[in-house]
């Protein structure tokens, strides 16, 4: 859900500063820690791997950064996040 959740912000983010993705694809990787009897999420890893043609890096970073903070999942799961990107070089701005 995260990883879905944030890819789609980023999506939003990139479009809406004039750039069409060719790939986005984000893993989640979820910390679960025992609170009570149950169990909460404390901290969420996203790896992102992405296809961006014209946009530099960082200008990429800063949209990728922009999203991660507005995902709605990353709002309400009171959890570190942290987050990793490649930027595919072909999609570097010249």
């Amino acid at each position: 859900a995260h990883a879905g959740c944030f890819t789609m912000a980023l999506a939003f983010q990139l479009q809406g500063a004039g750039f069409t993705p060719t790939e986005l694809a984000t893993e989640a990787a979820v910390s679960l820690v025992q609170e009570g009897e149950g169990f909460k999420i404390d901290r969420s890893t996203l790896t992102l791997t992405a296809d961006v043609p014209g946009i530099d890096r960082p200008k990429f970073e800063e949209l990728a950064r922009a999203a991660e903070k507005g995902c709605p999942v990353s709002k309400v799961l009171n959890a570190e996040i942290t987050m990793t990107f490649t930027l595919r070089e072909s999609a570097s701005a010249a």
